[in-house]
């Protein structure tokens, strides 16, 4: 009979923060669009079909024109070029990037709520659903996007505090119901 005495676990061996990115095939496999805010690039993955469904298919992919995210909506807005065919898509985004309270997203997809599957990862989320033929207009949207105040919005939250102050001290009728030093 043996009795183990001594263990070794893998962080004896290995550094585990020399390993913190996993590898992952929608990483890998897949077409990204980089957003920059800030001087922080975030990327964005996307796909059709399953993980490697589409891989040495011969049926034609949709062709995406572009992804612009709405600080307004707060979303992702996608426009696609041509979709020829009913199929999957799927959009990975940062955790900093989209942000849904309670992981609950709204997906329109050429304005009508579609439901959607989600995936959570540590950092981000796998927002997927189907594409019908033609579909031109898709958009994710969540509670929170970035940037959530960019500097253009404390510019002008500045410049409307100043003036309400400006306005109140020089007006004699509003310059009674304060007082400001």
């Amino acid at each position: 009979m043996i009795v183990p005495t001594n263990y070794a676990f893998a962080e004896h061996i290995f550094n585990p923060e020399a390993y913190a990115q996993y590898l992952d095939i929608s990483q890998l496999e897949s077409e990204k669009i980089t957003f920059d805010f800030d001087g922080k690039s975030y990327d964005i993955y996307y796909g059709f079909h399953g993980s490697l469904d589409a891989m040495g298919s011969d049926d034609p992919l949709p062709t995406l024109h572009s992804m612009n995210i709405n600080e307004e909506r707060k979303s992702i807005e996608i426009i696609m070029e041509d979709v020829p065919e009913k199929t999957d898509f799927w959009i990975r985004t940062p955790q900093d990037v989209l942000y849904a309270e309670g992981e609950k997203f709204t997906v329109l997809v050429d304005g009508v709520d579609t439901g959607y599957d989600l995936m959570k990862f540590p950092n981000d989320y796998v927002v997927g659903f189907i594409l019908s033929e033609n579909t031109t207009h898709i958009e994710v949207i969540g509670t929170r996007v970035i940037p959530e105040f960019g500097g253009l919005a404390i510019l002008i939250l500045a410049i409307s505090v100043t003036g309400i102050i400006y306005v109140i001290r020089k007006n004699p009728v509003l310059n009674g119901w304060t007082r400001i030093n």
